[in-house]
């Protein structure tokens, strides 16, 4: 809103001291991280007393696990710190005719509206339960049923999909030689606008090409293009098949944040770093010069996201003020899923949805120490008659917790983890 209001000023020759500044993406990136520290350190601690006032606190299960009972009543949905914390520095700083804004907004408000709800259910379950002075303890069928959530899940990845898919402002540049090389890149018969870039004292033609190319890791030629997984008679259908990866990518990786969230300060610092490596991405790729020297492709209009992300790195880093050990708030799943769907769709904007188990390796491992608990013990159970388990507990941070490790050491050290996986997921821009 600050954006469009000194962009207007500008246009009418209302200039203030200080108003040029708001054309530069760097100053708003700055001011979009400090804004969203100072709203979750300031203001954060006015919402965690509006929480313990109306009693909307944490109830925990008895799992013999260290420390669990000291955490009991420590107000939970905290997450809406952060959706604030990220929503409002995007509204005032960002242009918001970009359409990536609007899609990261749409996504962070989408996931956290699915885990307040679900939230507020389970809050709900166990006042109606003291009402009736019933003994209440804590259940997974709490909340907001599974399939709903899933539906939620499903339906964000659609609009994701379908938006990067048909929207015309999604694009990426490729250099072209002639209109016949065009035409191959583009894939159409309409009329080709051509843009010429001067890079190192040479002109460079370029157009805008509507194709749907990732990125794959350590590989010479890089990129791929996912009309190559169809017979050729059914590459119109791309859209559905890219579709449903985006699904499957949304739903994976919030709930591999939303299982995360155990520990106090462990899904919070984690999302903070990824967040980090996905500015970096998206840096790179929205910059020709370093998309040229990294031979990467180029994808414009990828500046504003830039202030989006610092105020989701902003947001967690503030965040954990109160969510580090001992945690004064909990996220809640309105907090983890708006987490791991923003991180989610950041990487499919950037093209880099396939590097995902790499950066985001804490989120897949804790996915699938749950996968292989549940599925080894059935297994065990059907062929021995007795239920066997790999892990003491899962997911992998109580397995730690069991083997007698302080939860604020698991805590740093999967973000260390997590910053080793990033130092090998930024080096794959160049080694391939």
């Amino acid at each position: 809103m600050l954006y469009h209001l000194f962009d207007w000023l500008t246009k009418e020759n209302f200039r203030f001291p200080g108003s040029g500044l708001f054309q530069f993406i760097t100053f708003r990136v700055l001011l979009a991280m400090i804004l969203s520290l100072v709203i979750t350190t300031v203001y954060g601690k006015k919402i965690i007393r509006f929480l313990q006032k109306r009693q909307l606190g944490e109830t925990v299960r008895d799992l013999g696990l260290a420390g669990e009972q000291q955490k009991k009543g420590t107000p939970t949905m905290g997450g809406i710190i952060l959706i604030l914390a990220i929503i409002i520095p995007t509204l005032l700083l960002a242009n918001l005719d970009k359409v990536y804004i609007r899609l990261m907004l749409l996504c962070t408000i989408w996931m956290g509206a699915i885990g307040f709800i679900d939230d507020y259910l389970k809050i709900r379950s166990r006042k109606i339960a003291k009402e009736m002075g019933l003994d209440y303890k804590k259940s997974d069928k709490d909340g907001l049923a599974g399939r709903f959530k899933i539906f939620g899940q499903v339906m964000l990845g659609i609009i994701v999909g379908a938006t990067l898919y048909f929207n015309q402002s999604v694009v990426v540049k490729r250099e072209v030689l002639d209109s016949n090389t065009a035409s191959a890149i583009t894939n159409n018969n309409q009329k080709i606008e051509f843009d010429t870039i001067t890079l190192d004292g040479k002109k460079r033609v370029f157009v805008d090409a509507k194709t749907m190319i990732t990125t794959i890791p350590f590989v010479k030629n890089h990129e791929f293009n996912y009309a190559k997984l169809l017979p050729k008679g059914l590459e119109d259908y791309t859209y559905i098949l890219y579709i449903i990866i985006v699904i499957f990518i949304v739903t994976a990786v919030s709930n591999g944040a939303n299982i995360t969230d155990g520990l106090d300060g462990l899904a919070t610092g984690v999302s903070a770093i990824i967040g980090i490596c996905l500015g970096i991405f998206a840096y790179v790729s929205g910059n020709i010069r370093f998309a040229e020297y990294l031979n990467i492709m180029y994808i414009p209009n990828l500046g504003e996201l830039s202030i989006f992300i610092a105020a989701f790195v902003g947001a967690c880093i503030g965040f954990l003020w109160y969510n580090s050990y001992p945690a004064q708030v909990f996220m809640g799943d309105t907090g983890s899923l708006a987490l791991g769907g923003i991180i989610a769709a950041l990487a499919i904007i950037v093209r880099k949805e396939l590097l995902i188990p790499i950066f985001c390796m804490v989120f897949l491992v804790e996915n699938l120490s749950v996968v292989i608990q549940v599925a080894y013990f059935k297994y065990t159970k059907r062929k021995y008659g007795e239920g066997r388990r790999v892990f003491l507990m899962s997911p992998l941070h109580h397995h730690y917790q069991k083997l007698g490790y302080h939860e604020s050491k698991i805590a740093v050290r999967f973000w260390i983890v997590t910053i080793l996986c990033i130092a090998m997921a930024i080096v794959t821009l160049k080694l391939r």
